[in-house]
């Protein structure tokens, strides 16, 4: 927050909206694409039919067979919320739709690394499967899938990352991002893709009366999308609309007290409430805490609290879950701090940001790099040593910037420069690679260069757009409220955000390094808070901002969360 804000309104877009709302609010729905009453039903029957999903027959028919004949079947996860929920929704629903014997593995960032790796299927075969479902990963797993089938083992590939040119053999793949897909939304996150299979099994199930065969009542796949709102959400894909149905029924269903003992846990160690809960809350409280498992230790934890039968054992989980989301914020303050230090609180004539110290925690630089790419505007790759299963490799997260295609500015690099990048996948906004320790600073540089061809410097100066300005008479819990029920809002449905000066009542610090000040606009004196900011010198501040509700005390009340500030 401490360079200088550049900031800009959106343009308006006509609107037929026959509702009685602001003014503000009308438009800032319209911007967003909502421009009639119907593009606000975010009822199930609007979910995209499946059949347009690739590979999506092939895999209920294999997965169907597998249950009907008692087939032992594998899911292999991924590591973080995504990956968990998806898991955890796969083993579950099929146990309900009568699997006998179903199981998931994940693999340990520290010594197997990202997706189905041979490694991984080495682990897998020990338990004998005849079915291995991957779910979250998959498409750019050549090598793991060609040894399963070479050991007799059929996999099914559910995923949502992005195909390299070289698909796996595998028996299925189901991904709305292969280049065939006529599926209407790309958008889907792995647990996503996960739950329109699972729909495609259970149809499968019904019609071969293997429920009424086996006294088995069908279940009700809409009893998972608790699981489905989470891990989309945690995964920060785009909120298309499609997206935004399976949120909102789910965070409905969270809301109504019909969700499973783990995501309950999550929310109360969390120190939220289910019955107030939204998409903020899932992908700034719960999903960390589901991810740190992951990031510190083994996402079976994960994985295990959100397939708990019973409150008492997924608080134990969720509680743990918790431990580890405190340690990683530790680990990640001081990763954060050392990486400022690299840069000298500057990035010169970089474009991009790409940062290693032999001490850094795999599993956090992620995180690091979105504060990095957050501070500086830049796109960053924050690195770490890759470990055992790599001595001598660096693994490398990258987040972006709008207007930057991460995943295709490294794949342009690996094909500029033979032999410089090792495995990388991801999308626009994030992605992961794998680099010789001794290529760092050629990487830095050829990366540098393709990044500077692709952005421009609009890209890089950090403009922010709002909704435009608020009158103090905007200023109210209602309208806070209002746009809460709007929603869900999050990535590429942005919640609506606003600017304007403000005199400074008062400031001070609270938590571990939040401002809370009390700010008047034209007669209006509003409660803010800015979250690892530090107090500003100056009577007078511009502020970027959302209309929140402060639930802490006896009484609810407004509260303006500040995305940017600075002193006028």
């Amino acid at each position: 927050m401490s360079r200088s804000l550049i900031v800009e309104s959106r343009p308006k877009r006509s609107s037929e909206l026959g509702l009685d709302l602001p003014a503000f609010l009308r438009d800032a729905l319209a911007a967003r694409g909502v421009a009639a009453n119907a593009d606000l039903d975010l009822s199930l029957g609007q979910l995209h039919v499946p059949d347009a999903l690739p590979g999506i027959d092939v895999a209920a028919d294999r997965l169907a067979m597998a249950v009907a004949e008692d087939e032992r079947i594998l899911i292999a996860g991924d590591f973080d919320a995504d990956g968990a929920t998806a898991s955890a929704l796969c083993v579950s629903a099929l146990r309900a739709m009568g699997a006998r014997d179903v199981d998931f593995l994940v693999p340990n960032r520290f010594e197997f690394g990202y997706g189905l790796s041979p490694e991984l299927v080495g682990v897998a075969l020990t338990r004998s499967p005849q079915v291995i479902v991957t779910v979250d990963n998959g498409v750019s797993s050549v090598d793991g899938v060609a040894l399963a089938r070479a050991n007799g083992v059929d996999v099914v590939v559910t995923d949502h990352h992005l195909p390299s040119d070289e698909l796996p053999r595998a028996h299925a793949i189901v991904n709305p991002n292969l280049g065939d897909s006529a599926f209407p939304s790309r958008n889907l996150a792995g647990v996503g893709v996960a739950f329109y299979v699972m729909g495609a099994v259970r149809a499968r199930l019904r019609r071969s009366g293997l429920f009424e065969s086996r006294g088995i009542a069908e279940p009700n796949l809409a009893d998972w999308l608790d699981l489905v709102a989470l891990g989309t959400v945690a995964d920060v894909v785009p909120l298309d609309r499609n997206n935004r149905i399976l949120v909102q029924q789910g965070l409905r269903r969270i809301r109504g007290g019909r969700t499973r003992p783990g995501v309950r846990a999550l929310v109360e160690v969390s120190g939220r409430g289910t019955s107030t809960l939204g998409a903020k809350d899932l992908g700034f409280a719960i999903g960390p805490r589901l991810n740190a498992a992951g990031r510190l230790e083994d996402m079976s934890t994960g994985i295990q609290c959100l397939l708990a039968d019973d409150d008492r054992s997924a608080r134990a989980l969720a509680e743990r879950l918790d431990e580890f989301n405190r340690a990683r914020r530790d680990i990640e303050a001081g990763m954060v701090d050392e990486a400022t230090g690299l840069l000298d609180g500057e990035v010169g004539e970089d474009v991009a940001i790409c940062v290693y110290q032999e001490n850094w925690h795999q599993g956090v630089i992620g995180i690091v790099a979105g504060r990095m790419r957050e501070r500086y505007h830049r796109p960053a790759i924050v690195f770490a040593d890759a470990g055992t299963p790599s001595p001598g490799d660096l693994k490398g997260s990258a987040r972006s910037i709008p207007g930057l295609h991460i995943r295709d500015a490294i794949a342009d690099c690996a094909a500029r420069h033979p032999g410089l990048v090792g495995p990388f996948g991801g999308h626009a906004m994030a992605a992961g690679l794998t680099l010789r320790h001794a290529h760092l600073e050629r990487f830095r540089h050829a990366f540098n260069e393709i990044v500077a061809d692709r952005v421009s410097e609009r890209d890089l100066a950090g403009v922010i757009v709002t909704d435009g300005e608020l009158g103090a008479g905007d200023l109210k819990i209602d309208n806070a409220r209002l746009i809460a029920a709007y929603g869900p809002w999050g990535q590429g449905f942005e919640e609506p955000s606003f600017h304007g000066e403000f005199e400074v009542v008062m400031q001070r610090v609270v938590g571990e390094r939040h401002l809370k000040l009390a700010l008047k606009h034209e007669s209006r004196v509003v409660d803010a808070i800015a979250f690892n900011t530090e107090p500003v010198a100056s009577e007078r501040v511009r502020a970027v901002y959302r209309l929140g509700v402060n639930d802490y005390g006896a009484a609810d009340t407004l509260q303006l969360e500040i995305a940017a500030l600075e002193a006028v």
